[in-house]
């Protein structure tokens, strides 16, 4: 098939998926060292031509994973509208000006939350992390929080895209998307 823009498509099911609840919400799938997959849900906070962004606890087992092995892949599914979109590429760090910015923008309680906790840590129980926020919550009472130094965002760089349409009969229509050195190969691959 022919070249063709997976950003420009990407965006109009993104678009079309908005009124679904968590129309953001994706798997991010990572490796360690060790070469022992591993996935969990993040939420998409931004797309543009240089990539898909999220953002994370920098002390967390993903970014230690992201640290080890920055590649990463990542799906977006929408059922209601029989869509998958499949994104694999590597992964870098954003500059620590956007994750101030992303940080700015967060609820209150989120922020907090970025302080209190201690991503991926052992708990001795839930009361722990309560006491740990309550503490910040009065500490940042009259004051701006700001982005703590283990907290920011990450780009993946798309090398590859997958859309997926599911039809009833399982013939589902997937086509795949390929950065070559001529810009995007697009191609259909067998259900």
């Amino acid at each position: 098939m022919s070249a063709g823009d997976p950003l420009a498509r990407f965006q109009r099911w993104l678009d079309e998926a908005r009124n679904q609840d968590e129309a953001t919400a994706m798997v991010l799938a990572t490796a360690g060292p060790d070469g022992r997959p591993d996935a969990r849900m993040v939420l998409l906070k931004g797309v543009d031509g240089r990539g898909l962004r999220f953002f994370t606890n920098y002390e967390s087992a993903k970014a230690g994973q992201l640290e080890a092995n920055p590649y990463a892949a990542l799906v977006l599914f929408w059922p209601a509208l029989h869509r998958q979109v499949r994104v694999r590429g590597p992964v870098e760090r954003l500059p620590a000006a956007q994750s101030d910015e992303y940080f700015a923008t967060r609820p209150r309680g989120a922020q907090l939350g970025a302080l209190a906790s201690d991503q991926s840590r052992v708990l001795r129980s839930r009361h722990e992390l309560e006491r740990r926020l309550a503490a910040l919550e009065r500490e940042y009472e009259e004051r701006v929080i700001p982005r703590p130094a283990h907290w920011g965002g990450y780009r993946l760089r798309p090398e590859e895209w997958e859309f997926w349409t599911g039809r009833p009969n399982r013939l589902h229509d997937r086509e795949r998307y390929r950065l070559g050195d001529g810009g995007w190969l697009v191609e259909r691959l067998a259900p």
